[in-house]
This record gives C-alpha cells, structure tokens and sequence, in this order.
C-alpha cells in the first residue's frame, strides 16, 4: 500500500496489521501541498496495490497522479468518510483539507480505510473490521484527552497564531480562535497587509505568543514577532507545531497520537 502522508499510513496500518505493508511518500517535515512525485515515488504508486490519501486536495497536484493511477487500482481518499456537513469552508469557497486536528471527526475515516480493505481482501474482512474498531475507540479516547488539556487555558487566552491556516478543525472542536499568516494552502502568499493585521491583533489582546510549524518557512512568524516588537509588545515564538506531517519516525511526534499530544502541551503551555 503506497500512502501519501503519515496520518494517513497510520490509519492504514492500524487496521491492516500484519495483512498490510505501508510505504509512505510525504514524511516528516514535508509539505504536501507543495509535494511534487519524484521518479521513485511513481514507480512505488504504479506498483502499489492500493493507493491512500487524504484528499479535499490537501496534496495538492498529486491529486492528478492519485485520480489517473486510480483507473487501474483502487485509489481511497479518506476524507470521503466525513459527512460534507462536517467540513469547513474559507471565505472563497475552497474546502479546508485539515480534517485530522479534530480528532474525534478523524476517527470517522477509520472505517474509509476498513471497507478499503475489506473490498480488498475479503477473506480478512472480519480482522479489519476488529482493528477498526480497536483503533477508533483509541482515537475517541485521545479527543477526550485533548478537550481536558484544552480547558487549562483560561478562554480569553485562547487565541491560536500559526503560519498557515491548518487549525480551523482543531479550533472548531477544542474552543480556540485560531488565526493565520497564510491560507489553507501553504502556495497562498501572505502580504504586508495581512502580517500588519496580525501584528495589530497581537498588541490589542496582548497575546503572549505565537507558533511556528514543522513544514512551513517560519520566515513569516517572525515577521510578526518583530512587528510586536516595534509596537513595544513582547511575543514569544511559544514552540514549533506539527500541521501537515507528523514527527519522524521513532518518535514520540512520530505516531498521530504523539503529534497531537506535543501540539496541545506545546499550545497550552505557551498560552495559559
């Protein structure tokens, strides 16, 4: 099985267990919006025996490759498994791809990924459908853990700064406002007006800090901190978050679960 990120792997793997061997294109560090196929990765996707991503066009022009390979062997988004009603919408229309910061509405995919393999591999329906299952009670829990940690930061403190739009799902869930530098895709560019608008929003709550992320340019983060600064406001950079990929692997940052888990500890230690 050829997967594009390592959400996305996870999910796969957990409930393939032993039937399935995951070969992910897009690892730590990487942005997918961005990602363009080497040669290696299309001989891997070609020889792939089912294809799995995200989808809503998180990888951006991979989507072609996924959609074209897709006429001869089974090519799965699992955002199909969210109700549409689900998903958000920037002013333009476009729908945000980052459906995993909700981390109960991830869960829903768990069962894309299940009937995938299903329809696969008959014969182990009922394996799958077991470490579905197992995988998505854990999941369950780790949302429950998240609005625990979530409720130590005091509400008017809880205003989210990152450098691209990933958290509107995770906002939405957890009770955080949450702005951005850039849109939900990292090719947007932000201007001088949106990094001044920012800056001013900083001052006026007085907001202590603000956040980089593991797959962008930090460039733009530091722009506002140095706007603060001229302002006579002290923000902090409060940590680096995981957005579009996970950690590498092996570490704790490495799983979904451990992604989640060092995004929200780095939030709320920062902000409460």
């Amino acid at each position: 099985m050829v997967c594009s990120t390592g959400m996305v792997g996870e999910v796969v793997e957990r409930v393939g267990g032993d039937r399935v061997e995951v070969t992910v294109l897009m690892g730590a560090g990487v942005d997918p919006h961005l990602y363009k196929p080497s040669p290696g990765d299309i001989i891997a996707l070609s020889g792939a025996d089912m294809i799995v991503f995200s989808g809503l066009h998180l990888e951006g022009k991979m989507g072609e490759v996924f959609a074209r390979l897709g006429r001869s062997k089974p090519s799965v988004p699992l955002a199909d498994g969210i109700a549409s009603g689900e998903l958000l919408e920037t002013s333009g229309g476009q729908v945000d791809p980052h459906v995993w910061f909700d981390v109960r509405l991830w869960a829903d995919v768990v069962s894309v990924a299940r009937d995938a393999l299903a329809g696969f591999d008959p014969s182990f329906a009922s394996e799958y459908a077991r470490n579905a299952e197992r995988y998505r009670d854990e999941l369950i829990r780790l949302d429950e853990e998240v609005r625990e940690k979530i409720v130590a930061i005091p509400e008017s403190q809880r205003l989210l700064v990152t450098a691209h739009d990933a958290f509107g799902y995770f906002g939405r869930a957890y009770g955080i406002e949450v702005e951005a530098i850039q849109g939900i895709s990292t090719e947007s560019e932000a201007g001088v007006h949106e990094i001044n608008a920012l800056v001013n929003l900083l001052v006026d709550r007085g907001v202590p800090a603000v956040f980089v992320e593991a797959s962008v340019s930090d460039r733009n983060v530091r722009a506002l901190v140095e706007g603060c600064a001229a302002r006579g406001h002290r923000v902090r950079i409060g940590g680096e978050l995981f957005s579009d990929s996970m950690g590498a692997p092996g570490t704790p940052e490495g799983t979904y679960a451990g992604m989640v888990r060092h995004n929200v500890s780095t939030i709320t230690e920062a902000l409460r």
